[in-house]
């Protein structure tokens, strides 16, 4: 049995994964604040897994409120190595129809949320390498995985990451349109960043759920969102749960060694303080 986990994250409408076994609810203290909820462990396809609702359970939270680095930090320090990410988004393309999936390997930051998208400062300086920030063996995996289960899944995308929590302006969305991007969404660029800087290997599949307002006739509602969330859960779940025994057991992927070269500071000037808090992320290199 593998000691490493595989962590699910669920975006808007997936608050819980099924077919878990020996489930057991998880409350952990983080030094970046409480992460967005109780996780979930527990066995799944035959490997240990972690499940935690992105937004909390009963939808609590919003985009700009969410807490990346609790997050990630606690599915660090479970043991996470690797993440499948589920996400709603909004399609920017004709190509990119509500329902469809899209694998993506790029990301847009139009956030203003970069000191909450890492876990350095405080004396410890990193930039790591983030030229692909998708991982391209696991992006691999979920791409397949969709289009055996019968998704219309498409290769490859650019996410657009916006703060919200209002949908875009019609200006902003035809700009994003017209530009080449493909979806987007308020909550993966700060995943992205902080699973690549704890080591974990991270990939998102994007559940498109309308055409933002960039199309004349069809401007993003809630109420749309929510009807063809519905339909998206379920192959959600059959893709996540085909995904799990197709991760190698033990993580040596590129991802998994992202901090190799990226820490600049000297370590003798490491700040003990920091070093205590970022523990589990830098465990290998102390």
């Amino acid at each position: 049995m593998s000691k490493h986990r595989i962590g699910i994250i669920g975006g808007t409408g997936l608050y819980n994964i099924e077919g878990l076994i020996h489930q057991k609810w998880l409350r952990l203290k983080t030094p970046f604040g409480p992460p967005s909820d109780d996780f979930l462990v527990g066995r799944l396809a035959g490997r240990d897994v972690a499940f935690l609702a992105r937004h909390g359970r009963g939808h609590r939270i919003l985009p700009g409120e969410l807490n990346h680095r609790a997050n990630i930090w606690a599915m660090k320090k479970l043991g996470v190595q690797w993440i499948v990410s589920i996400s709603a988004v909004g399609s920017l393309q004709n190509k990119y129809k509500p329902c469809d999936v899209v694998v993506v390997d790029q990301f847009l930051d139009r956030t203003k949320q970069s000191l909450n998208h890492t876990f350095f400062g405080r004396g410890i300086v990193a930039h790591i390498s983030f030229a692909q920030p998708i991982c391209e063996e696991l992006r691999q995996i979920i791409l397949k995985t969709a289009r055996a289960e019968g998704a219309a899944a498409h290769d490859g995308g650019t996410y657009v990451c916006m703060e919200g929590p209002a949908f875009s302006t019609r200006a902003e969305s035809l700009a994003n349109q017209r530009a080449g991007f493909d979806v987007i969404g308020m909550t993966n660029l700060g995943e992205a960043k902080c699973a690549r800087e704890a080591e974990i290997a991270y990939a998102t599949l994007a559940m498109a759920t309308d055409y933002d307002c960039w199309k004349d006739d069809e401007h993003v509602t809630l109420e749309m969102i929510i009807a063809n969330l519905h339909r998206n859960a379920d192959l959600a779940k059959r893709v996540v749960a085909r995904v799990i025994p197709q991760i190698p057991v033990e993580p040596n992927w590129p991802c998994h060694s992202a901090l190799k070269n990226a820490v600049m500071t000297d370590k003798k000037y490491w700040p003990k303080k920091t070093v205590a808090a970022l523990k589990p992320i830098l465990t290998k290199y102390l």
